[in-house]
């Protein structure tokens, strides 16, 4: 009797078992992301509000009250102008939600958003229409994978804001960018003061009133003139040196989009499109060099000839002009004679112990009716060769170190009814 296993899990199973597979009909249904305080939050949007909040507790609570008056209301003053233009800028940009207007005027971001088929459709947007927000969007509108909406002006999707980047949030993101960029280097500037003072001349650095009343010259105080802390001079300097490292990764990631950015703005071009073209001109690049290995490989064959074997061949015959082809050291090449020179050769009886035809560095001949030498034809020594019973004699042209061979694609050393001719007047 047979047992029914129904409850088998591989019966149960609705998408195959193998790594990475997917099944659409059971993955749940993905949802718009608002703004750049949607959930989940990027890790590096994290990391950024860290070094805001860090740079702004230790500038302001503990170096730029070190200096001496006025510089130290000037710093508060030049250096708080540029964190909150800053603190303003960012949370604009993360806040603002860069959707299209159409996806804006439909889009209810609590509901899912359909399943997008290839099969049905090319791409997301095809003909100014997306399939996935179910809009028509204009012509430099963009689906971003990221945050699963039409993105108006879409330039790109900042990790650091958690946020889409486009035409209605991209200048707060630049000012953010340069507002960054400005206060940072200030702040660099004080604390770079603070440390190099503090070896040279630290009293320009206890003029605070507060200063009166701390005894020993390493006891310093943090957070002036409002909650005064006592702390060491090591830990003043150890904190000094990691802003300064702080300061110059945070300028040299800041400084290079900011750059960037400065030159897109040169050439008229957002991040999206100049992406795609050096993309574009990346492919193109790799078509050219792979077009050209395969030339490359299909004409190797023809230079690298290698040893050709050297035969005569009187069945078949060659045209009646081929042309000669001289191959220097390049060893042994095989050639067909035409029948009425092979007629003509009958004349000739070898001997037996003719010796082999040979190419390369022994001399190599070519016969030419009506001189007398040593008979060799067409490239290939005949040593020990008998004359003729009639008093035909051919003589010989040496062709030091070149051997002339017959091929098929060109005209031959001499026409087959001249030699004839020739040797019969002979």
């Amino acid at each position: 009797m047979t047992n029914m296993k129904c409850f088998d899990p591989r019966l149960r199973r609705t998408a195959p078992t193998r790594e990475g597979s997917r099944n659409d009909l059971v993955t749940p249904p993905s949802h718009s992301r608002l703004n750049g305080w949607s959930l989940p939050l990027h890790v590096l949007q994290l990391v950024g509000w860290f070094m805001y909040s860090f740079m702004a507790i230790v500038g302001f609570g503990v170096y730029i009250p070190l200096l001496p008056s006025p510089w130290n209301y000037a710093a508060y003053c030049v250096i708080g102008t540029a964190f909150v233009l800053h603190l303003v800028t960012h949370l604009a940009a993360a806040s603002i939600d860069p959707a299209d207007l159409s996806v804006r005027a439909k889009k209810d971001y609590s509901s899912p958003m359909p399943v997008f088929d290839k099969k049905k459709h090319p791409h997301v947007i095809h003909n100014q229409h997306c399939y996935l927000c179910e809009v028509d969007v204009g012509p430099k509108v963009k689906h971003c994978s990221n945050c699963n909406k039409c993105i108006a002006d879409f330039d790109h999707h900042c990790k650091w804001l958690n946020n889409c980047v486009g035409g209605r949030n991209y200048w707060f993101f630049f000012v953010t960018v340069l507002s960054a960029v400005f206060g940072v280097s200030l702040l660099l500037v004080i604390i770079l003061f603070v440390f190099i003072e503090h070896f040279v001349n630290p009293a320009n650095l206890r003029t605070a009133p507060q200063f009166r009343y701390v005894r020993g010259n390493n006891t310093w105080l943090a957070f002036l003139p409002l909650a005064p802390m006592e702390t060491s001079s090591a830990s003043l300097m150890v904190l000094a040196f990691i802003t300064i490292m702080l300061c110059f990764a945070s300028l040299l990631l800041l400084c290079h989009l900011l750059g960037f950015h400065l030159y897109l703005l040169y050439i008229k071009m957002s991040t999206y499109e100049y992406i795609m073209k050096q993309r574009h001109s990346q492919n193109t690049k790799e078509r050219e060099a792979g077009a050209s290995r395969s030339s490359s490989t299909n004409s190797a064959p023809a230079l690298n000839l290698g040893p050709l074997e050297t035969s005569i061949d009187c069945d078949a015959s060659f045209p009646s002009k081929t042309s000669t082809l001289k191959y220097k050291d390049q060893g042994e090449i095989s050639g067909r004679l035409s029948g009425p020179l092979c007629a003509e050769m009958e004349h000739f009886k070898q001997s037996p112990n003719a010796e082999n035809h040979y190419y390369g560095s022994r001399a190599s001949t070519q016969a030419i009716p009506g001189e007398a030498g040593k008979a060799s034809s067409l490239g290939f020594g005949l040593s020990g060769v008998e004359k003729a019973q009639s008093s035909e004699q051919v003589s010989v042209k040496s062709v030091e170190g070149i051997p002339i061979v017959q091929n098929t694609a060109g005209t031959s050393i001499m026409d087959a009814a001249v030699v004839h001719q020739q040797l019969s007047t002979d």
